[in-house]
């Protein structure tokens, strides 16, 4: 298992976990490290503070690409694993679009139910589409 895997799957986790409690990331933080013993990486903060600053603009393009489903009507599992892979295309140089979301199929078999993964695969191949499309990617 790679690192990044590794610190995907923790930022999904605290990215889950505040989706019970609306606490801040930093609290998040510190309560995992005190409970777990771990220490996020530099690639979990970025992930988790930037997720938590575009909140809405990723809340915003999930709603547009998941035409069949609310926001309300998507699980916890889903919502944090797309936050995740969006914000990771939209903003991380460097990380593969095709790579991003196999991550969040991934995270989405482990954590989520049984055809959650599809649906994931599905708005996030939409979202990278209509990027290309618009010769952003």
């Amino acid at each position: 298992m790679s690192r990044r895997h590794e610190s995907r799957e923790l930022a999904f986790q605290l990215l889950f976990e505040r989706s019970f409690s609306n606490a801040e990331i930093e609290e998040l933080m510190e309560l995992a490290m005190m409970a777990r013993d771990i220490v996020p990486d530099d690639y979990v903060l970025r992930i988790l503070r930037g997720v938590e600053e575009k909140q809405e603009e990723l809340d915003a393009i999930i709603a547009r690409f998941s035409r069949a489903r609310t926001l309300a009507r998507l699980s916890k599992v889903v919502l944090a694993v797309l936050r995740l892979s969006l914000y990771e295309i939209a903003y991380f140089d460097g990380i593969d679009a095709p790579v991003s979301i196999n991550e969040a199929v991934e995270l989405t078999k482990t954590y989520g139910g049984k055809d959650e993964s599809g649906f994931v695969n599905g708005v996030l191949g939409s979202y990278v589409r209509s990027l290309e499309e618009a010769g952003e990617q």
